[in-house]
């Protein structure tokens, strides 16, 4: 079949890798425009648009999928599908009607569970025990499609979103294919998403991913796991904030207060509702991450001092 990909981030190149390896044709990708990116604010590529360029491939980037000249492309360029995976805006009815086979989103939960921008966050800070990705319809409605296929995969008791998104790009990008070549055999078939057990999972802010010391052990450790990479879970010590890494919840521990910090030879603990946990990675702002006790060290953390 004839493709058209809608994709932004890094997450949608395993499945540009797959779709370029298949017998399908990429005839064009569709991705956000150039952002500025770093300290001086300089336009980037989005990731999409970067591989699209290696690989010599018309390249799509309107503000809005809406626009007109956009609309007027894609009928000129007639594809038979749109696969989709991480694109980052919505589809206008009209955009979504142009192809024959209409557009497909890979998406990384088992709808209907958390329909929205982050379902693999929400999963780790929910504490779901199994999570999966779905190849949909896309429609109107957020994340409501019919499915045509899933997949399953455990998440492990360190998983940090990314480590869990990494996998489930790559094992939803085989996924995404064999949908895609399903449909054009006339084999698929999509089935509606059930009314039960519909949960959302909106954007994760910078404010979700302050840590609550005052949360038991292990909802700390869900909150941070779910915002590393991104957008990074944060505290305050000495007024300033600080991005930590994963911890560890740790038994037999000495008793902290919320926030506590105690600073031993070769670890540093903070408090919780409940055990204390082991800090990992600190990273101050404007200097590299670095060891937990290297950090404790380097600041002179003085008795009774604590997190925030």
């Amino acid at each position: 079949m004839r493709l058209v990909f809608a994709g932004t981030p890094a997450v949608a190149l395993p499945a540009l890798d797959a779709l370029a390896a298949s017998h399908h044709e990429i005839v064009a990708v569709v991705t956000r425009p150039d952002a500025p990116s770093g300290r001086g604010r300089r336009l980037v590529r989005s990731h999409a648009a970067a591989w699209a360029d290696e690989h010599g491939i018309e390249v799509l980037t309107p503000a809005k999928p809406r626009e007109p000249s956009f609309v007027e492309r894609l009928r000129e360029i007639a594809p038979d599908c749109v696969p989709v995976v991480a694109y980052g805006a919505l589809v206008p009815p009209v955009a979504l009607e142009i192809p024959k086979h209409g557009w497909l989103n890979l998406h990384f939960s088992l709808l209907p569970a958390w329909r929205g921008a982050a379902p693999v966050q929400h999963a780790v800070l929910h504490g779901d025990e199994v999570t999966g990705a779905s190849v949909f319809q896309l429609e109107a409605g957020l994340d409501t499609g019919p499915v045509y296929g899933t997949l399953t995969d455990e998440i492990r008791p360190t998983d940090t979103a990314g480590d869990l998104l990494d996998r489930l790009a790559g094992s939803g990008a085989g996924l995404l294919v064999a949908v895609l070549d399903a449909i054009e055999a006339g084999t698929a078939r999509a089935e509606p998403q059930p009314a039960d057990g519909v949960s959302l999972a909106p954007k994760i802010s910078v404010e979700d991913a302050q840590i609550r010391w005052t949360e038991p052990a292990f909802a700390v450790d869900r909150r941070i796991r779910a915002c590393t990479p991104a957008p990074g879970a944060w505290t305050t010590f000495r007024e300033e904030r600080v991005k930590l890494g994963p911890v560890r919840p740790v038994a037999n521990a000495p008793q902290l207060e919320p926030g506590d910090l105690l600073v031993e030879r070769k670890q540093v603990l903070v408090g919780t509702a409940t055990t204390p946990v082991l800090l990992g990675e600190v990273r101050a702002a404007g200097k590299k991450p670095m060891q937990a006790t290297d950090w404790a060290r380097g600041v002179r953390v003085e008795t009774g001092e604590k997190f925030a």
